[in-house]
């Protein structure tokens, strides 16, 4: 099924009104997942709003919260969320970081006691859009091992960045800290195939590749990707008090309750630096560089980070819409609020 980019926008924005939340955090709220889902990211596209609806019409997001700012110093503060909904607030935070760093060189915002926030890359793109470097990492439900143990305890623990250039591109870079994400666990079982050693281990902590003895994912690289899993989570749990490692809320346990996490949204300044003018000159010169190296066997180019998603955004353009599945788009144009047959856990992990 084809659907316009506005037209999934809409959709989305009028499920996420009936369910009770208000037009305009409705309304950021269906713009990032909208992003999403141009740029072929449907994980975190159109297909979480059925979880948004369950979550928000029992409960386990706040509609009308309690928001504090806290600003701790010149390019610090706090944004206390009071559970409401992740993706306006995140919002919110990144442009405060943005502003100070417009004043003072850089911005450091935490956003506490938030929801769920989406891909983070649509924050970091924002700085990008006013001329900053944009960083964002947030936690997620602990289903991965730390290095050398057999238990859960990070998430998968996403972190982000984005930069701009003097011709209009953006370097924009956003990923989890584990080898593979969960749902393509998901898919091998459901599909009755091995999944490739290194992706997830048993209870006993040991490589596994039948998906059904599953019980954790691993980091990418061994200890570096477990120091950057505890890395995100210092800097958007510890740091803003807020429940960090193995006490991070379940997404999917109880979508009556709130679940407390942490995001950190920080942006820099180029002018700070070395110069707003020659930051962007030489970012640009980096990405004629990097496409300009010899492939390697089996590639066609060298792609800079944020170079394929501009190609499928052009792609949905040309082909007249987004992609999106029957089963989802026949949800979206219903009344209903979510199906109880729905399993979110099964399609799709934070």
């Amino acid at each position: 099924m084809l659907v316009s980019r506005d037209e999934l926008k809409q959709l989305m924005k009028k499920k996420f009104m009936a369910a009770g939340m208000h037009e305009d955090h409705a309304d950021d709220m269906a713009e990032v997942l909208a992003w999403s889902s141009e740029r072929g990211l449907h994980s975190h596209g159109e297909v979480r709003v059925e979880y948004y609806t369950e979550r928000i019409s029992k409960g386990g997001m706040t509609i009308d919260p309690k928001v504090t700012w806290t600003q701790t110093g010149p390019c610090s503060g706090i944004l206390d969320a009071d559970n409401g909904c992740g993706y306006p607030f995140a919002i919110q935070g990144m442009q405060k970081a943005i502003d100070m760093a417009k004043e003072n060189g850089i911005g450091f915002v935490g956003v506490a006691n938030v929801s769920h926030t989406g891909a983070i890359g649509y924050y970091t793109e924002m700085a990008a859009k006013q001329g900053m470097i944009g960083l964002s990492c947030t936690q997620s439900d602990p289903m991965v091992i730390p290095y050398g143990g057999a238990e859960p305890f990070y998430g998968t623990n996403p972190i982000a960045l984005a930069a701009p250039t003097a011709d209009g591109r953006i370097v924009s870079f956003d990923m989890a800290t584990t080898v593979q994400a969960w749902g393509k666990i998901l898919d091998a079982k459901s599909a009755g195939r091995s999944i490739p050693e290194g992706w997830a281990v048993d209870e006993e902590g040991r490589p596994v590749t039948d998906p059904h003895k599953v019980n954790a994912l691993v980091a990418i690289a061994g200890p570096k990707g477990y120091g950057l899993m505890m890395m995100v989570d210092i800097l958007s749990g510890v740091l803003l008090g807020v429940p960090a490692g193995k006490h991070v809320s379940s997404m999917y346990h109880d979508l009556s309750e709130g679940r407390r996490l942490g995001h950190l949204n920080v942006a820099i300044n180029p002018e700070f630096f070395c110069g707003a003018d020659a930051f962007r000159a030489h970012m640009s010169e980096v990405l004629d560089e990097l496409n300009a190296v010899k492939p390697g066997v089996g590639f066609d180019k060298v792609y800079w980070p944020g170079e394929r998603a501009q190609l499928r955004i052009q792609a949905t353009k040309d082909a007249g819409g987004i992609e999106i599945v029957d089963d989802i788009y026949d949800y979206l144009v219903s009344d209903d609020l979510y199906r109880n047959s729905w399993d979110h856990k099964n399609r799709f992990a934070e």
